[in-house]
């Protein structure tokens, strides 16, 4: 299944180079913005314009690591009931299929992405004067967490597709609280209190700004405990709604001709 995966990622260029346009402008654009800011001002809440380079270009890889296609390469499955040829095979469409072409498409981005960040960094100058090995090693298991969640989560969304056919719409409306509450808009310091209250327990920061703040040891021992136990409770929560989503919707779907 890798093999095949790994085989048909490469037949997607195009595809490719879209998708590491869309990473790399986000994080150029807010660099900008927020360094001229913090350029003008000093500083913003204590976070002067190297921060916020080092910020962006760390969540940049973090954001490589956790993100998931699964809407993408399945959604269309169930719509379209090519799903059907799937469900006879002695694995699990979205738990292994959808994963590995998942895998695929991060392994291969990865590669494209690595030359480009180096561009970056010389062309920014980060201090990444905070990083330490000990911080990279203990965010490992974050990258891990972040992804299993954020696969489950978006797989739950997708699985929407056996009732409607507008899962488009809601994917779109799931990535608003994503952007507000990972982290990727802004970092949670300077977001209202109410907003970094509510997003401390809730998925969204374990997908960019958790691990990237582990990363810059930003965090402190008990920030980072709580971090991996709501990380690890939201997996449960998480596979437990798609096991139940799944299930429901086989029951819904049929497709022409099947």
């Amino acid at each position: 299944m890798w093999q095949v995966n790994w085989a048909e990622q490469w037949q997607y260029r195009a595809n490719l180079v879209m998708y590491l346009f869309y990473w790399i402008v986000q994080p150029i654009v807010y660099i900008a913005v927020w360094t001229s800011i913090a350029g003008a001002q000093g500083s913003v809440k204590g976070l002067t314009a190297n921060d916020f380079i080092v910020y962006y270009l760390t969540m940049l890889i973090v954001d490589q690591l956790t993100s998931e296609t699964v809407f993408y390469n399945f959604g269309w499955k169930i719509q379209e009931g090519t799903l059907s040829g799937e469900l006879i095979r002695p694995v699990h469409p979205i738990l292994t299929n959808a994963l590995m072409n998942t895998l695929a498409f991060k392994a291969l981005t990865t590669l494209a992405l690595i030359p480009i960040w180096i561009t970056l960094a010389l062309l920014f100058k980060p201090e990444f004067d905070s990083v330490t090995l000990t911080n990279l090693l203990l965010t490992l298991p974050a990258f891990v967490i972040g992804f299993i969640v954020n696969f489950l989560i978006t797989s739950s969304i997708t699985c929407v597709a056996f009732w409607t056919q507008r899962v488009w719409s809601l994917y779109r409306l799931y990535g608003i609280p994503v952007t507000l509450f990972s982290g990727q808009f802004v970092p949670l310091k300077l977001m209202p209190k109410v907003i970094q209250d509510i997003a401390v327990y809730s998925p969204f920061p374990l997908f960019k700004y958790f691990p990237t703040q582990l990363i810059l040891g930003k965090l402190s021992p008990d920030e980072i405990v709580r971090g991996y136990v709501v990380g690890l409770t939201w997996i449960v929560i998480a596979y437990l709604l798609f096991r139940f989503i799944w299930k429901r919707g086989l029951k819904q779907f049929s497709a022409v001709g099947a």
